[in-house]
């Protein structure tokens, strides 16, 4: 549905020496060196001995350089990258390297490949065996851990031959502009939800609410009481006697999709995460509130599109970071996860009002609004209730307030000594303003929602569905 692959294009480049003078011993000749040392026992008794240490390492020193000479020169190797998938965050991308060598000796390669901090913590020492014409390939896994644009690095080499005296040290210009994107979910997940929202399209189809929206059904006589602004004039021209139109709900509506990226968003939360396929050991999963926040946006873009509905987006800081206009089809869904790949949490507040302003202006007629954010802990109203009221003016309004995780554990634990019962005080202080605020904006007709971040996504979607249900647009 997506369109074009989203992977990253393949790259290749020929080999270059990585120092002026890129080559050294191998640890086999270092042994060899030292091993030597061993004619020095004798040669306690007669001196003579420890000539031989010397003619000894000279053989070996010679052995080491005819070895070096066999090697093909960096330039005789080409190394080159590819991606299986898109690097996406909470799944695995392979990337395969291989080594092509157009000299006349079996190379063996130590490979480290200079990745982004955004996709390995920590680099990989792999290992390959290149035989002559022969195109030698290795595989290994990463799992992006910061979503947007980044950069890879060189690609680093050290090879020698089967003897394993001397090696040479080269470097491929493996340089490529990538782009890490939120989190897809895949087609198992979905499943159900595209289920619901067939069965819910199924039942609009039979329901045909008449007199309700603005699309055209059909055309009736006039009967007392239609809006003389729904006649057909040309049809009553037609007919001689008044004609009306008529017109049924909407199947397709617009979906906006608010994303706050101010400070509130920066906050990381961390998620117990059991990977497919391990036995039981679970891991940590740790994001911002903005990147559960663009995994759900994602999501709820496929679902919607699926359901015949235009998406639009709007990210916003103290500035508009991304807008988007509502469309369809693979290549507006592709736009769009673009789009989220690069946005970004600033360390500002953001400033709500504008963002209201900006989607009032771009988005006069009723619509869809999902509006994730968090709320500040202040005594005065968060800027984005205000906010948020003006749009519930024209609007269906879901409003998704993120929770932090850590402090739902201290409101609810017991308090073991003074300092914990203080914390514990002030955790219960702020989650009962922030019910009190969603509580308000619920009595104004919102949709409210405060959800820790994974339950966000699920619950989003189960909502939209609910809409969809109760044509509430």
């Amino acid at each position: 549905m997506i369109g074009p692959s989203l992977s990253p294009a393949p790259v290749r480049a020929a080999c270059e020496p990585r120092r002026r003078w890129g080559f050294g011993l191998a640890p086999r000749s270092i042994a060899l060196l030292i091993a030597g040392f061993v004619w020095l026992v004798p040669g306690f008794w007669e001196p003579r001995f420890s000539y031989g240490m010397l003619a000894w390492d000279a053989l070996v020193l010679l052995a080491s350089l005819l070895d070096g000479m066999r090697l093909p020169r960096p330039a005789q190797l080409t190394a080159s990258r590819s991606w299986s998938n898109a690097p996406t965050l909470d799944s695995q991308t392979e990337i395969n390297l291989t080594i092509e060598n157009h000299g006349r000796v079996i190379v063996e390669c130590r490979l480290i490949d200079d990745l982004p901090p955004a996709l390995v913590r920590e680099p990989q020492t792999l290992r390959i065996t290149a035989f002559p014409r022969v195109p030698a390939s290795v595989r290994y896994r990463v799992e992006p851990l910061e979503r947007g644009d980044c950069e890879t690095g060189m690609l680093y080499m050290r090879y020698r031959s089967p003897l394993g005296l001397s090696e040479l040290w080269a470097k491929a210009p493996l340089i490529q502009s990538l782009r890490v994107y939120p989190a897809l979910r895949t087609g198992e997940e979905q499943e159900i939800f595209l289920a619901r929202s067939r069965q819910i399209d199924m039942q609009l189809r039979r329901a045909q609410q008449r007199g309700l929206g603005r699309d055209f059904e059909s055309l009736r006589e006039y009967r007392e009481g239609d809006d003389l602004r729904d006649i057909c004039w040309t049809a009553t021209a037609r007919r001689g006697s008044p004609i009306t139109r008529q017109y049924q709900t909407e199947r397709s509506q617009p979906v906006w999709i608010v994303l706050d990226c101010g400070r509130l968003m920066r906050s990381r939360v961390a998620i117990p995460n059991l990977r497919p396929g391990t036995t039981g050991v679970p891991t940590s999963r740790v994001h911002s509130k903005l990147d559960y926040a663009c995994t759900t946006a994602v999501a709820l873009a496929q679902l919607a599109l699926y359901s015949g509905d235009r998406v639009g987006l709007l990210a916003y800081g103290q500035g508009i970071q991304q807008r988007l206009l509502p469309g369809r089809g693979s290549a507006h869904l592709r736009q769009l996860i673009e789009s989220l790949a690069q946005v970004r949490a600033e360390s500002g507040e953001a400033d709500h009002l504008r963002a209201t302003a900006t989607l009032n202006r771009l988005q006069p007629r009723r619509s869809l609004i999902l509006w994730v954010t968090d709320l500040a802990e202040s005594a005065m109203r968060p800027e984005v209730i205000d906010g948020a009221m003006q749009l519930l003016r024209r609007h269906v309004l879901l409003f998704v307030a993120m929770a932090q995780p850590e402090v739902d554990l201290i409101a609810q634990a017991r308090p073991r000594n003074i300092e914990q019962m203080f914390r514990a005080a002030a955790a219960q202080e702020m989650a009962g303003r922030r019910e009190l605020l969603l509580a308000r904006l619920h009595d104004q007709g919102a949709l409210t929602l405060d959800l820790n971040p994974e339950a966000l996504t699920a619950s989003v979607l189960n909502q939209y569905l609910t809409v969809k249900e109760r044509a509430m647009v």
